[in-house]
């Protein structure tokens, strides 16, 4: 299977005062910005050379987000990689036993769909797995 790094997602309180930080420590560039209601964040991506950061910012005190920053502070949320068929990679996770967070895919940020890997499963870390959907024309 090949399933390469998508990006590094960091929860934070501010999404501008890390993104301040993070464009001048790693000299990383603002690539896209957008708030995704049904997880309850604001999401901004920065490209740091070969490498994606996804920084996400809770929307509200009832998102798992702020839950997760209350209970932890900031710091990395999830690992997220890449699949081109995310419906056979759910399959084939639920088949070897893991604990999966959703039943199907969900629409995630910038234009894709994910599902999560309990952290249970995955030896504390969250993971995301994701893949791209054509964009409209």
């Amino acid at each position: 299977m090949d399933l390469p790094l998508d990006h590094i997602a960091i929860a934070v309180f501010n999404i501008e005062e890390s993104t301040k930080r993070f464009t001048v420590a790693l000299s990383a560039k603002v690539t896209h910005d957008e708030v995704v209601e049904s997880q309850g964040v604001k999401v901004r991506f920065l490209e740091a050379g070969e490498h994606m950061i996804e920084l996400i910012e809770p929307l509200a005190e009832e998102s798992p987000v702020h839950r997760f920053l209350e209970k932890r502070g900031e710091g990395l949320h999830h690992l997220a990689f890449r699949t081109k068929n995310i419906e056979a990679e759910m399959d084939r996770l639920r088949a070897q036993g893991f604990h999966l967070l959703q039943e199907r895919p969900v629409p995630g940020a910038n234009n894709k769909l994910i599902f999560f890997i309990h952290p249970k499963s995955m030896d504390g870390v969250l993971v995301e797995v994701c893949q791209s959907v054509a964009k409209d024309p």
